[in-house]
């Protein structure tokens, strides 16, 4: 393996530095966006309760808020539970909207090393293939071994930029479709919040933990 990271030449550096990053990134957000750390299912269903017996204060608010962010955007409906529906919704669109950012983060650097690490391969076959040439124009193709540096060199960066970019891709990917899964489904549990705050229906709770 070391052989053949020398062989690659110095563009193997950049394109391991993108492995370290995109593999921290990967195990990070695995980690971060959990389902149970963003959107606890038991959420709608305390906070009914806490309304219900009219248990809703300050200190429980502070609680929500830190719970998941989830938490953050319940929190902000209920801290605007007497104000017009207007009002609640915007709060809690607008706390949504940087819960989503949050979501989000260093994803945009893992999409990053997936577009630029096939590049950086490339440019490692073009560097190998002057060095092939130019090996050519001064020696001629009489000795193959002359040949090979430059040639292997233009092959295993092409390979390594691959086998960054893939993977980084596939969880680019995947992480994009899970985040817009937690949205779709934190958008839900707000609404919910909003038709119980403003009395337009009564809580379910079997359909808070369907949904």
């Amino acid at each position: 393996m070391l052989e053949l990271f020398k062989a690659g030449g110095w563009l193997m550096f950049p394109l391991f530095a993108c492995s370290i990053i995109a593999i921290a990134i990967i195990a990070e957000r695995f980690w971060s966006l959990q389902t149970k750390r963003i959107a606890p299912p038991e959420l709608i269903t305390q906070i009914w309760q806490w309304l219900r017996y009219n248990q809703v204060d300050q200190e429980r608010i502070k609680n929500l808020q830190k719970n998941s962010p989830l938490g953050r955007i319940l929190a902000a409906g209920l801290l605007d539970r007497n104000s017009a529906r207007d009002i609640t919704k915007e709060s809690i669109e607008d706390t949504g909207r940087h819960v989503t950012a949050l979501m989000e983060k260093n994803l945009n650097t893992l999409g990053t090393i997936a577009a630029i690490s096939p590049l950086i391969g490339l440019l490692g076959t073009v560097v190998g293939m002057i060095k092939v040439f130019a090996v050519i124009t001064t020696e001629g193709v009489g000795n193959p071994e002359t040949l090979a540096g430059g040639i292997s060199e233009a092959l295993i960066t092409t390979a390594a930029g691959l086998v960054v970019a893939i993977p980084s891709v596939i969880f680019y990917r995947y992480f994009r479709g899970k985040i817009n899964r937690l949205v779709v489904n934190m958008e839900e549990q707000a609404m919910q919040l909003i038709e119980i705050l403003h009395g337009d229906r009564e809580f379910d709770p079997d359909e808070a933990k369907n949904s």
